[in-house]
């Protein structure tokens, strides 16, 4: 029975995914004599945790009731209350959890906190599911550095562009839709310069019922995209632009005369991917969808910097070795060095079909 209620708290996280963070998305449900008094999620980073919403709906019912949590209920005052004090108060006798959380500043104490004030804690309950609601969280926590997603979307035979660089569109609407959902499920969407000057993206969210928009972040060593590219002047999201130590200081202003526009710069001369995965990870962005050209994706890979590749595969061919492939570094002289990968899943979307892996260490 703690498996159905658990599963039930895992699909009121569900819903909220890509909207909570730093926060992680968390759900939650009260249960009482075999029936569900109270239920909640997680909506919105500084506002109430899941516990809070779904005890407010349980009110004086939740004495002596069950909570199903998918994550362990904090113990530390931020920006709202701890939750493991309200749990205590409204006299639940028994909590239920699908994991532990791993931040630091919460890992334990919440489950040692309520047994302490002597609650029946059971954790472990659908751990697998729990923790896959929050797998960026997760991987944050543990390298202070952002998940990164890698996604292109090419013909059959591997091209995301022809040779005179026209791309629109490769694949159909119901592929281009599906990676605006990824989109809002991640903290950051990343692109080089020349991405911006030649295609003018928007690069934000765009689903039929809305959706949260990442921080668009542009790698441009020298300030050298146009001061009217739609993603400085539309206003619909924050835009980092990410340039070398020496970049022109009259660039940097004509830049970031529009609102939400900020510059980063590095210490060096040139953007080094490790030094700028940790600096937004300190900036507390979690994840990273790479939809760069073939030099940005090459860089990334080289240097080891993706954790899963999204590819998205038309039926079409171009069929001219000049036209522009997804990956552009220097890559390897011999297959055996080839980058392994796991295969998550492989399905069609329309008339495409969509790959998703995770990279494995070279031999």
């Amino acid at each position: 029975m703690d498996q159905k209620w658990m599963k039930l708290a895992i699909e009121m996280a569900k819903s909220t995914m890509g909207q909570t963070s730093p926060n992680p998305a968390v759900g939650a449900v009260v249960v009482k004599d075999g029936r569900v008094i109270g239920m909640g999620a997680h909506l919105r980073a500084g506002e109430g945790h899941a516990e809070v919403n779904a005890l407010k709906q349980a009110d004086d019912e939740a004495r002596g009731a069950t909570i199903y949590v998918t994550l362990e209920p904090c113990s530390h005052f931020g920006k709202t209350p701890p939750c493991a004090e309200l749990v205590i108060e409204k006299g639940i006798k028994r909590v239920v959890i699908g994991s532990a959380d791993p931040n630091p500043i919460v890992a334990g104490k919440g489950i040692a906190r309520l047994k302490q004030a002597g609650i029946n804690v059971v954790v472990g309950v659908c751990e697998e599911e729990a923790r896959s609601l929050n797998e960026f969280y997760f991987y944050h926590v543990a390298t202070q550095t952002p998940f990164v997603t890698l996604k292109a979307a090419m013909t059959l035979d591997g091209k995301i562009a022809t040779e005179t660089g026209d791309s629109k569109w490769v694949t159909s609407p119901e592929a281009r839709e599906d990676v605006h959902l990824d989109r809002h499920l991640h903290d950051a969407i990343l692109v080089g310069a020349n991405t911006v000057k030649a295609d003018n993206p928007s690069l934000t969210t765009r689903l039929p019922n809305g959706g949260v928009s990442p921080i668009r972040i542009v790698l441009d060593t020298a300030l050298s995209i146009g001061d009217h590219s739609t993603i400085l002047t539309d206003g619909c999201a924050r835009t980092w632009v990410i340039c070398g130590k020496s970049a022109s200081k009259e660039r940097e202003q004509l830049i970031t005369r529009h609102n939400q526009v900020w510059i980063i710069r590095m210490a060096e001369e040139k953007i080094l991917l490790p030094e700028l995965l940790k600096r937004l990870g300190e900036e507390k962005i979690h994840s990273i969808y790479v939809e760069g050209g073939a030099k940005v994706h090459g860089a990334f890979l080289d240097q080891k910097l993706v954790n899963r590749l999204v590819m998205y595969i038309a039926p079409k061919i171009v069929g001219n070795g000049r036209a522009f492939s997804v990956f552009n570094g220097a890559g390897v002289l011999k297959m055996d060095d080839a980058w392994k990968l796991s295969i998550e899943s492989m399905h069609t979307i329309g008339p495409d079909i969509k790959v998703t892996a995770l990279l494995q260490e070279r031999r």
